[in-house]
């Protein structure tokens, strides 16, 4: 993980979060030294044009070609910033994503106001969900089949192992929301009726906040939940304990 973090934001935690931030101090720096700029320009223009000092119109008006030249080279500085930066950093993380059997694998469901985190259990796989069983469960699942009865559901407590790459399908089971987790520079909307995968790989052990970065209702500014990014060890034993819990395919409320 580079030492890069973009100030004012949680130190990053993730191995992606290096280019991210990188690229927002780009931006950040550009966006500066365009706003200085105009700035000295607007108090040269109240100085050197102002009434006293220009008593007639002039219908002429300026002759140089120096704003357009200046209007080139900062359509340049973005270009090189969106073609030489932003692309390659998104295409990187586009054909990087992990496979789900070399990752941590979830399914996350929002709901007003907090996080559902499902997880396979020992068996390494989902039992069956379908809209058909929200009569029964709120996620959907089915208490019948076999592969879930060593799922096991958290509540706004998530936990994944650090330096392994995690894969999150995020949905929701009511409004949009948005699966903030800033420290790890990863965000996905939560659509009802969607899937959405996203990816990140922690470097760093601790407990991290989730928010959501969708207004939601009027609880939204309380709908956090924590990941804990835990040691493999630590984590193995966590998952363990949880998979022999009989949690199985039920969800908490």
């Amino acid at each position: 993980m580079d030492k890069i973090d973009f100030p004012g934001t949680p130190a990053n935690a993730s191995h992606q979060g290096a280019g991210i931030d990188q690229l927002l101090i780009y931006v950040h720096v550009l966006m500066a030294a365009l706003f200085v700029g105009w700035l000295i320009y607007f108090l040269y223009c109240m100085v050197k044009f102002r009434a006293g000092a220009n008593p007639k119109a002039d219908y002429v008006g300026v002759k140089s070609h120096i704003s357009t030249y200046l209007e080139g080279v900062i359509a340049l500085i973005e270009a090189v910033l969106l073609i030489g930066f932003a692309i390659p950093l998104w295409a990187k993380a586009a054909a990087d994503f992990p496979k789900e059997s070399e990752a941590t694998t979830l399914r996350i469901v929002g709901q007003q106001f907090g996080w559902n985190a499902r997880y396979p259990g020992l068996d390494g796989q989902f039992g069956r969900s379908d809209i058909k069983f929200l009569s029964t469960d709120k996620l959907g699942l089915d208490k019948s089949d076999p592969l879930g009865k060593d799922d096991f559901v958290v509540y706004n407590d998530i936990v994944i192992p650090n330096n392994k790459p995690v894969v999150f399908h995020i949905s929701s089971m009511d409004v949009i929301h948005g699966f903030a987790v800033h420290s790890m520079r990863a965000q996905q909307d939560a659509m009802p009726g969607l899937s959405i995968p996203m990816t990140f790989t922690p470097a760093k052990e601790g407990t991290y906040l989730v928010t959501c970065a969708q207004l939601c209702g009027n609880g939204h500014g309380g709908m956090r939940a924590s990941i804990t990014v835990k040691s493999q060890a630590e984590y193995d034993k966590w998952f363990a304990e949880k998979s022999k819990s009989g949690a199985g395919a039920g969800s908490f409320d």
